[in-house]
């Protein structure tokens, strides 16, 4: 594959995985577990972000290839763990790039949320089946309107006459498991930092571009995070940020600037667009990898000759996205998305602490704590969430376990 992405190509790229997600679905669902202690989750959702962050870059600088965690846990823990981390990404993944198809159909078209999905799925494919320099172009796009969106709302929000800064204070109904617990659905927002990991087949100079792309990509999601979160606390508070269905337009509702509603929900559309392209690129190159190992069917690991990209893989990704979204909804393809991405970052981390001095290993500090704080955000999702992560996980090492017990009788 050919190597065409720039370090500004590869931080649009996690920015336009990042920004939006949180924004417009997480935000709501977090203030209902949280309450006050929301701006205390985001923080620790940013702190297990970084710690993952900085661990994915130095191993995507030592392995400069597609697959990310599927990868380094395959290199530096054995077979087993890189293909349970590919396992965890592409099942995580493709549940999210579903919520994000059901996003753009509920702010575009509610009532034909399913039909709007698929549309966007099969769009989006094309798109990226043409190569993933035009996926780069159009994710600029998204992101620069994304960007004037929130800065909209955060400014009609702060100066608003109803805007009031006790609203941000942390009170008596923050505690821990809920500040923990929305932390956990936070982190959906910002897991998309590694994307640029998984293209290391496609980025120029990779152990110079992966470890400065990921910390700025993730140091700008968080600054726009924490400015929209502080925005929408002064006019809504955190009850009335819970109870929100559509948390941003109802701030600037809330505001007296209901004339932007519609340019908000635009806005939302236009994000979970940009998600979801960055979704499916990154879930493909997963796929690649995990065809070329025969972890997955084979025939997924073919490169078109022309547009340089893994075309049968993207595909079936959005085959499988395109069922999704017609038999699933948003909230819980959220919290299992949340579930399988803790569980691939694990492995990352784990994987960073075998690296020794000579390869760039990181504080261990860094893989320790993200480690911990993966498992920790992962447990404490709600109960139905941990259990089917749980069970697919489970199934996950008993497909690995059959196929190496095919393999070694078929040897004899």
């Amino acid at each position: 594959m050919r190597r065409r992405l720039g370090v500004s190509d590869a931080v649009v790229i996690g920015l336009g995985s990042m920004i939006g997600a949180g924004v417009f679905v997480a935000l709501g669902p977090a203030a209902d577990a949280a309450g006050s202690g929301l701006l205390i989750a985001l923080a620790l959702a940013a702190s297990v972000a970084y710690c993952n962050a900085t661990s994915s870059a130095r191993l995507a600088a030592r392995y400069p290839r597609s697959g990310g965690a599927y990868v380094y846990g395959r290199e530096r823990l054995g077979d087993f763990w890189g293909y349970l981390a590919g396992w965890s990404f592409v099942v995580g993944k493709t549940a999210s790039c579903a919520a994000m198809a059901l996003t753009v159909g509920a702010y575009l078209w509610p009532g034909q949320e399913r039909a709007v999905a698929v549309a966007a799925v099969v769009a989006l494919t094309a798109v990226n089946y043409a190569g993933v320099q035009k996926s780069a172009r159009l994710t600029r796009v998204v992101v620069a309107v994304v960007l004037a969106v929130l800065a909209a709302v955060v400014i009609a929000a702060l100066t608003s006459p109803g805007a009031d800064a006790a609203r941000v204070r942390i009170g008596s109904d923050a505690d821990a498991a809920g500040v923990v617990q929305a932390a956990g659905l936070l982190f959906f927002a910002f897991a998309g930092y590694a994307r640029v990991a998984t293209l290391g087949e496609e980025v120029r100079d990779p152990a110079r571009t992966i470890p400065r792309a990921i910390p700025i990509a993730l140091g700008i999601t968080l600054a726009v995070y924490a400015l929209v979160a502080v925005a929408v606390l002064t006019v809504l508070g955190p009850g009335g940020l819970a109870d929100a269905t559509a948390p941003l337009a109802d701030a600037v509702r809330a505001a007296g600037a209901g004339w932007l509603v519609p340019v908000v929900r635009a806005g939302a559309a236009v994000a979970a667009l940009g998600s979801l392209l960055a979704l499916i690129l990154g879930v493909s190159r997963t796929t690649l990898a995990m065809a070329r190992d025969r972890h997955l069917p084979h025939v997924l690991a073919a490169v078109h000759p022309r547009f340089g990209v893994p075309h049968r893989a993207e595909l079936a990704v959005g085959a499988v996205v395109a069922v999704l979204a017609t038999t699933t909804d948003v909230r819980g393809a959220i919290g299992f998305s949340s579930f399988g991405v803790l569980a691939y970052y694990a492995i990352a981390n784990a994987s960073a602490w075998t690296l020794t001095s000579a390869e760039g290993r990181p504080n261990r500090l860094v893989p320790a704590v993200g480690l911990a704080g993966c498992a920790v955000l992962a447990f404490a999702l709600p109960l139905s969430t941990v259990i089917s992560g749980v069970a697919v996980l489970v199934l996950g090492a008993a497909v690995f376990a059959l196929r190496r017990a095919v393999s070694g009788r078929s040897r004899h």
